[in-house]
């Protein structure tokens, strides 16, 4: 969970817990280019005296071709079976918004690969960079949304070093009162990029009136699918591999009627569940949120580094995790 951790949210989240590389350049819905026409034009100047008028020569247009086709950063074009996704989230210079907020990037980097390693259970390790790109706020803003983008230079920087290091970099989105479709597609151009996915953050999703931090937010399967749908125009139109849609959940009233989130073509559902507190009291949240989740939607579980073992004692295992029914195939620590 990003924004400065507000007292009021930090209980109401233990809780709940203890309850329970270049872009293509065309853009979604856009007319592919034409090839040139070309033209054949006489004129008096261009043909001899008494000669025959030449007649017209036959254009032709050619088809227009489909961007090249693009991999996943360690090489396919599906992310499962064959890769577990770990890594962190965060924000830099903002320790309080999540490991890989703290220190060099390039260590937290090196940092997720070793320790990815106890958390691959037979499969290939892809690291995860969880960049909190929209920051939720308890004050509205000149657009009174209660949230903030971050600069470009920022996800720039951030998405260098998942191309370095082979890695997945998605954007994590609080949008306080802002529409998660609005804020997703601000960022279409990073989202043409083939290592580039969404993490949707519904707790912060808050209504008309509501403040973030002092009410809980929430979304539709509705509102999910509006994101799938645009994403998979995004993975067609520019030929990508598939792309990661994830939504986190701490209990199961953050997301009304999942089913209405459909399946659409080139996009990878994981459902993350958060939730701070015991190993117990995680599993026990992330068993009732995976009775509400539709069968084509993948599993994820995150991990707090303080405020698990703050509230719960000590932190869950990778045993512990991988042993779960369904295996979760995204693991985030915070």
């Amino acid at each position: 969970m990003s924004f400065p951790r507000l007292a009021t949210s930090l209980t109401i989240a233990a809780l709940l817990a203890g309850c329970s590389t270049v872009p293509p350049t065309s853009s979604v819905g856009s007319t592919p280019p034409q090839a040139p026409v070309s033209s054949t034009a006489s004129s008096s100047a261009a043909t001899p005296a008494g000669s025959p008028t030449p007649s017209a020569t036959p254009t032709s247009t050619q088809p227009p071709q489909s961007p090249a086709a693009t991999q996943l950063p360690r090489g396919g074009r599906e992310l499962f079976p064959r890769y577990r996704l770990f890594g962190y989230s965060g924000y830099p210079g903002a320790p309080g918004q999540g490991r890989l907020g703290i220190g060099s990037l390039e260590d937290r980097m090196n940092e997720i690969e070793q320790r990815g390693k106890a958390w691959r259970g037979g499969r290939e390790l892809l690291p995860v960079m969880e960049l909190i790109a929209v920051t939720v706020h308890g004050s509205p803003g000149r657009d009174g949304m209660y949230r903030s983008r971050a600069p470009e230079s920022v996800i720039k920087k951030w998405h260098d070093a998942a191309t370095k290091h082979k890695a997945l970099l998605l954007l994590n989105i609080q949008p306080g009162r802002a529409d998660f479709i609005d804020e997703v597609k601000y960022f279409e151009k990073w989202l043409k990029y083939p290592n580039v996915g969404v993490a949707l953050d519904p707790e912060w999703a808050v209504e008309k009136g509501q403040v973030p931090g002092r009410a809980f937010g929430r979304t539709t399967g509705a509102e999910l699918n509006q994101v799938g749908s645009y994403l998979s125009r995004l993975v067609e139109t520019n030929n990508l591999p598939q792309k990661v849609m994830l939504f986190h959940q701490l209990h199961v009233t953050i997301v009304k009627k999942p089913k209405d989130l459909k399946q659409h073509a080139g996009v990878v559902y994981i459902n993350s569940v958060d939730g701070i507190g015991s190993p117990g009291a995680k599993i026990a949240t992330y068993k009732a949120v995976m009775r509400t989740r539709p069968a084509y939607v993948h599993a994820g579980f995150k991990i707090f580094y303080k405020e698990d073992v703050a509230t719960g004692k000590r932190l869950i295992t990778a045993k512990d995790v991988l042993s779960l029914k369904p295996q979760p195939e995204y693991i985030l620590f915070e």
